[in-house]
């Protein structure tokens, strides 16, 4: 049985794949490495489920207690709090919320807003730009470093390491990168131990040194996610979004003439090519049945949100892109207790850029319309690697 994950039109579109593989089971067993099955879940009533189930663990440490990967992976990156249960993830979780509720994320508003025009500046009427290198990466790359303290020079170093985490199929390109990003917080924590400032990072520093349940691992881990978490999905939104939005004309044309429909415009473009295609690495704890799917104890399951946002049993008409469509219950972050921190900051930032770049360009377009879009080499995201357009 060949892995339909492993075929090289998966990246391009994963949609088909995915559709095929739901009108079999909302549950897929799929061939894995050193013989052991894993379980790929498609359906979106499914996928929900499986978000908050107690049998699925995120404890890698302990599904690979004792086994011989292979791998080097740094572990601030292995052991990170995506890698948890409860109670340690709901100890680490509560550490880090307070920087992202809404009314957080509604004062850096103003500062988003201003990046973004910053950026935006640089695009040239006429004259072709990468959307991706010129705003899609940057916006969030320098929200998410200045929340974190980490200096404008860094910050090129810091996209370059977390692009090669996600490169599939190059374990040891993962690896290396890993350990660069890990050894690079290591180094921007004792900085600010020597000189404290107002980042998030130094309130997580001083609840290290102040004894609030948080060891150094723990905190160099806290920051590894934060960086690369706080940035990759919004990129990878942003990009997708501009695109949906470029091959449909007329929804580019109704965000420019009623700006207010832009949250609602964020969420469809969510569900329409979600940012995380499968998400994080879980295994069942005991034997179990999801869909109909018996799964043994000790399987990995992996989750795909992308699919299950293209479900036709919850969103009728998956494929196509419509502003007006309901889209509660989308699963683009997650759900139950690991549903994405940064969502609000995610939304804030993709709703400031496509509404400027609306109002801005009405008249971009991508510059080479029928060219088949490059897209990022793994299977967790869903991005563009460039996207040329002609403001």
């Amino acid at each position: 049985m060949n892995n339909p994950l492993q075929d090289p039109g998966f990246l391009r579109n994963p949609y088909p794949v995915f559709a095929a593989l739901r009108s079999t089971s909302p549950v897929q067993e799929l061939p894995g490495g050193g013989g052991r099955s894993s379980y790929l879940v498609t359906g979106h009533a499914e996928a929900r489920a499986a978000f908050t189930d107690p049998r699925l663990s995120k404890d890698t440490a302990a599904f690979f207690a004792g086994k011989d990967t292979g791998r080097n992976l740094h572990p601030a990156v292995s052991r990170s709090m995506l890698a948890t249960d409860p109670p340690r993830h709901t100890r680490l979780r509560s550490l880090v919320t307070k920087a992202f509720t809404p009314g957080a994320v509604a004062r850096l508003r103003p500062y988003i807003a201003r990046v973004t025009d910053e950026l935006l500046d640089a695009w040239v009427p006429g004259e072709p730009t990468d959307a991706i290198a010129g705003l899609a990466v940057p916006l969030p790359v320098t929200v998410i470093c200045q929340l974190l303290g980490v200096p404008a020079t860094d910050r090129a170093a810091v996209r370059t390491w977390s692009n090669e985490l996600f490169a599939a199929g190059r374990p040891e390109r993962i690896d290396a990168a890993s350990h660069a990003v890990a050894g690079y917080l290591a180094e921007l924590v004792e900085a600010k131990r020597r000189t404290p400032g107002d980042s998030l990072l130094d309130d997580l520093i001083r609840a290290r040194d102040g004894g609030d349940r948080l060891s150094e691992d723990e905190l160099v881990s806290l920051a590894v996610l934060l960086l690369v978490a706080g940035h990759e999905t919004t990129t990878n939104l942003i990009g997708n979004g501009l695109l949906a939005l470029l091959r449909t004309p007329d929804s580019l044309h109704r965000l420019r003439d009623e700006p207010d429909l832009v949250d609602a415009a964020v969420e469809e473009l969510l569900r329409f090519d979600s940012p995380v295609s499968t998400a994080t690495f879980r295994f069942a704890t005991e034997d179990m049945t999801l869909g109909g799917t018996g799964i043994p104890a000790g399987s990995p399951v992996l989750i795909a949100p992308g699919a299950a946002n293209r479900d036709p049993a919850r969103f009728p008409a998956p494929d196509r892109l419509d502003l007006d469509r309901d889209t509660r219950g989308h699963l683009a972050f997650g759900h139950g207790i690991h549903h994405c921190l940064g969502a609000p900051l995610a939304r804030a930032e993709a709703a400031i850029a496509f509404r400027r770049v609306a109002t801005r360009f009405p008249r971009l377009r991508l510059a080479s319309p029928g060219a088949e879009p490059q897209w990022r080499h793994t299977r967790l995201l869903r991005g563009l690697e460039a996207l040329p357009v002609l403001p």
